[in-house]
């Protein structure tokens, strides 16, 4: 058994891409049985081909799994519905507790991951410090990789917490419960952006039999799993293999999640999600779809962007490179590896000119546009595909470097200005740039196609504007993804910058409404920069009203761009990246108006800070967070703002609350007050 390996978008094992399907198993009341051999066979019968749980592995177990060809992803069990910042010896006995679990399984094939926490409750995530939060997460992720850096590391997220996505995590993953197809669906594509560049895995989906019942349980994993296909979802997890749980030191005997019931008989879910998880994914088109590449003396690039083409799972109607005055022999290498390949040859005329040449040849319905530095993955024909079935006028996905070679590569990959998607919501685009694009043919041009004025760069934001303009609408790709090599030396990318910023000094001039008066792009939407959608300081995050929206995100207009390659996360790599992203904005303004600018200084929205005082009050009847707010709401105390760090305010003082939970009944809940010391007896 091979280990799963992170594919852009998916996951690979031995030089094939991977659906990982997975269950979640345990933990079951009385620990693990003697024997795995009825339940495993039963999970690898049904289609799966992994399992989740909840605690680390014994051996037996990871031998039982792999007999069975089922991978294992494991959980790391701490005491993470605590406040486990306040006291260092939780944290330390917890990394000494990984390193330790990890050397009795060392070398196993069968642990494919292992999730270092799940599901940090909201209201712990707030009393700690969202950013606090997510580092101590990150810790753990390098830890484990130092010492399995075979295996797959990640963090189990949910709505609540979207913000607290580690940057180093090989996957996102979350645990999504929405019992509507449709809200289901659209949740999947949100979650595309907050992974950036990285796969998406639905961790947990499950519906409660003893509740809805189990034809309506067997119906929504079906569709569910239907959904995760047809959304690009790298992995879907159905929670539960059976009804038997054991949590919080005792059993719970009120929620009935599983496949199987308590005397291990298959409820009609079973039978659901079996033939859900048989159901092959369609790559067919209704529509032709012609692919052009331009290049100029791209000899040393053309033949991986080409062969990548030649092995899509979608084949195109037919290929075009437009060889725009090459000197290197581009020409002829073209068409003498790549007969099939029609080739146009022009005069240098630009960028702009040579794409509007290869769409004026073009036959298919649709045209596609992708660079000669770019290598498409073999479902971006497929991807495109599909979404121009729902309906849209232009479509394109991601850009993504490669993994980088040397230091140099992996700083250029992390610095700002790359090509960026600008999303006005989660499936609309407002922008996306040439290397990943493709228009409806009629659309392309009824609006003239691309402006040659624009040589080098800028067209494809011009181009997007003007189909905006004459209503048409861009939809986006999330796993049409191309993987683009960037400028392979500091130098090369610097000159790109400076490129830009003369493209977009051509930009304001065609569009002064569209621009500030310092320079700088209205955007409408969001700029999506690769890196996972994650709190940093100064982050404004919308947590709702005393901090219980059930879906909590960063609301800031720039993401976070993408994280430094760990393999060069090095001193001088870390010096020249941030030389890079100083540099680079003020760069680029210069060449676009004459003068420098600044980042603009980021404002979290949080209330000035307070002298503050911490109490605790602890409940044996297990009252929580929620239930002491109700009382503060009747005693007079109103909600404070959506995006503030506090729960309540009355009279100058201000509360945040937090439940700290553990085994058995009683709760601790934690208060800060901030401001004048208020009367708290309603509380005790």
């Amino acid at each position: 058994m091979e280990q799963l390996s992170i594919d852009g978008k998916f996951f690979r094992s031995g030089g094939r891409r991977v659906d990982v399907r997975m269950v979640t198993y345990g933990p079951l009341p009385g620990g693990w049985p003697g024997d795995f051999s009825e339940d495993f066979d039963r999970i690898a019968a049904a289609g799966f081909n992994a399992i989740r749980l909840y605690e680390m592995p014994v051996r037996r177990l990871l031998d039982a799994a792999q007999s069975r060809g089922l991978r294992v992803f494991a959980g790391l069990r701490w005491p993470q519905a605590m406040d486990f910042l306040k006291d260092g010896r939780i944290l330390a006995s917890t990394h000494v507790a990984l390193a330790e679990h990890l050397r009795e399984v060392e070398g196993h094939a069968a642990l494919a991951g292992v999730f270092v926490a799940n599901e940090v409750p909201a209201d712990l995530v707030r009393w700690m410090g969202p950013v606090k939060v997510r580092k101590t997460i990150e810790e753990l992720i390098s830890l484990g990789k130092e010492i399995r850096p075979d295996i797959l590391w990640c963090y189990g997220n949910y709505p609540s917490t979207e913000y607290l996505e580690p940057e180093n995590a090989d996957f996102t993953a979350f645990n999504v419960y929405l019992e509507n197809e449709g809200a289901f669906r659209k949740y999947l594509r949100r979650l595309h952006h907050i992974a950036g560049d990285r796969p998406v895995m639905i961790s947990e989906f499950g519906l409660d039999s003893r509740r809805n019942g189990t034809a309506k349980q067997a119906e929504a994993l079906s569709w569910a799993i239907r959904a995760a296909r047809e959304e690009g979802i790298a992995g879907m997890t159905v929670y539960a293999w059976t009804d038997r749980w054991w949590n919080a030191e005792m059993e719970v005997i009120d929620w009935d999640f599983g496949l199987i019931d308590r005397e291990n008989q298959a409820k009609p879910a079973l039978d659901g999600v079996t033939a859900a998880l048989r159901i092959e994914s369609d790559a067919g088109a209704a529509e032709t779809i012609s692919v052009i590449v331009c290049t100029r003396n791209g000899s040393s690039r053309i033949g991986a962007c080409l062969k990548a083409l030649e092995r899509q799972t979608l084949t195109a109607h037919e290929i075009i490179v437009v060889d725009d005055g090459s000197t290197d022999g581009t020409a002829d290498l073209v068409e003498k590896s790549f007969p099939d390949v029609i080739l146009l040859q022009l005069e240098p005329s630009g960028l702009s000119a040579a794409r509007n040449a290869g769409a004026e040849a073009a036959t298919g319905s649709i045209v596609a546009f992708t660079d000669d530095d770019c290598e498409a993955d073999q479902d971006w024909l497929a991807g495109l595909s599909q979404t121009f079935a729902k309906g849209w006028d232009a479509a394109g996905g991601p850009n993504l470097p490669p993994p980088p070679q040397n230091g140099a590569e992996a700083v250029v990959a992390a610095a700002p200005g790359a090509p960026s998607h600008v999303m006005l919501d989660d499936e609309e685009a407002e922008h996306l740039p040439g290397c990943n694009i493709a228009v409806r043919r009629a659309a392309y041009f009824d609006i003239g196609g691309f402006d040659p004025q624009f040589r080098t760069a800028g067209d494809d934001v011009d181009f997007c504007w003007r189909l905006r303009d004459k209503g048409y609408r861009l939809g986006f790709s999330p796993t049409a993804f191309v993987w683009h090599h960037r400028r392979p030396s500091l130098r090369g990318y610097l000159k790109q910058q400076i490129g830009y910023g003369k493209a977009e000094a051509l930009l304001i001039a065609k569009h002064p409404a569209r621009f500030t008066s310092s320079g700088d792009a209205k955007w409408d939407g969001f700029v999506y920069s690769g890196g996972p959608v994650r709190a940093v300081e100064g982050s404004i995050i919308y947590h709702g009203p005393m901090g219980q929206a059930g879906y909590q995100g960063v609301v800031d207009r720039m993401q976070p761009l993408r994280p430094l390659d760990p393999d060069f996360d090095k001193p001088l790599e870390r010096a020249q990246l941030a030389l890079l992203s100083w540099l680079q904005p003020r760069l680029r303004s210069w060449y676009r108006c004459g003068r420098w600018s600044t980042a603009a200084v980021a404002h979290n929205g949080h209330s000035p800070l307070l002298p503050c005082k911490e109490i605790s009050i602890w409940s044996q009847e297990g009252k929580t967070r929620d239930e002491f707010l109700q009382m503060l709401l009747k005693q007079g105390w109103k909600p404070c703002g959506a995006s503030e760090l506090w729960d309540v305010e009355k009279n100058g003082s201000r509360l945040l609350l937090a439940t700290e939970r553990g085994d058995g009944v009683g709760k601790l809940t934690l208060v800060r007050i901030g401001g004048d010391q208020p009367e708290l007896d309603c509380l005790r």
